[in-house]
């Protein structure tokens, strides 16, 4: 059940994303780093439970930025055969030699072999101070694909649904609570880490109902669309239920992993007006499902992206 929130609305910055990823708590991940060669430009974290080792966010130091969702669709497959991270992972890994072009990347995408036995996702990629392509394995060409961030002052979100879903509460409260908050912060005068703050407390806003006595974890995980924040969930009846199918609010056969499941990593992303860019990843629990000491859970990167115009 994650959620993804983006916004050009504060005026010190071109970009700032901010972003949960809820998974199985003993999914096996890497914290975010940069990734060793030859990929050494791409800063993210990595699922290291299939091979492919995708990402759901990541960002390179050319600017190229990604972030992943997936859903599950209506009669699909329990557990589609290509994991949706290579997808993302095959954006961020372009050379850093090329000229990127997001709509070639895309075309190439949309019309090639890359889409066949991935799961239903949705993708925001693009080149930061540019407009942002959303794409989804629905998007039928590069004719039909939404763009975002092309101006000030705007601010989306998105979560485990297509991008033009407007139903799920924790989209809708996401996107109003992060205007108010960047309109505050503004007003204050904050600094950087005042406004990371400010970020990662609203990506900490739980508003999940409590499960009542009797009621099955299928009743139940609906109301996992009301809540930004998804605390640490787990008992009888949950145990096997597909990570994909938790975040779309249904369930289907049991596959998988197993155990506790809740908002894994946050991610704050800025990128400012001189393409200077602080990454924030804060990891709430271990594998063990342990909530990570407050000393320790932080890794902040802070980088220029390469080529940024002078403006």
């Amino acid at each position: 059940m994650c959620i993804a929130l983006i916004s050009t609305a504060h005026p010190d910055y071109a970009l700032v994303l901010i972003n949960n990823r809820d998974e199985y708590l003993s999914r096996p991940t890497a914290d975010a780093a940069w990734w060793p060669a030859p990929n050494e430009h791409i800063l993210g974290g990595r699922d290291l439970l299939r091979e492919e080792q995708g990402t759901w966010l990541g960002i390179t130091n050319q600017g190229l930025v990604a972030v992943l969702t997936n859903f599950r669709e209506e009669g699909g497959s329990v557990q589609a055969p290509r994991s949706r991270g290579a997808m993302i992972n095959a954006f961020l890994k372009q050379s850093t030699e090329e000229e990127h072009d997001t709509e070639a990347f895309i075309k190439k995408l949309l019309h090639g072999d890359d889409l066949k036995g991935i799961g239903g996702f949705s993708l925001i990629c693009g080149k930061v101070g540019e407009p942002l392509a959303v794409i989804s394995n629905r998007t039928p060409s590069v004719e039909g694909v939404t763009w975002i961030a092309g101006k000030n002052g705007e601010t989306v979100g998105l979560s485990n649904a297509t991008f033009s879903n407007k139903s799920w509460p924790k989209v809708n409260d996401g996107k109003k609570l992060m205007a108010a908050a960047i309109a505050r912060s503004v007003a204050h005068k904050d600094n950087k880490r005042n406004f990371v703050e400010e970020m990662m407390s609203l990506l900490s806003i739980d508003t999940l109902p409590k499960k009542k006595n009797g009621e099955t974890w299928d009743a139940f995980i609906k109301e996992l669309r009301l809540s930004i924040l998804i605390p640490r969930l787990g008992g009888e009846g949950m145990d096997g239920m597909k990570a994909e199918d938790i975040a779309a609010a249904r369930s289907e056969l049991p596959v998988g992993l197993s155990g506790l499941y809740g908002t894994q990593k946050q991610t704050v992303v800025l990128v400012d007006h001189q393409g200077r860019v602080t990454f924030v990843e804060r990891s709430l629990y271990d594998t063990d499902a342990r909530p990570v000491n407050e000393t320790e859970r932080d890794k902040w990167f802070e980088f220029s992206i390469e080529g940024w115009p002078t403006r």
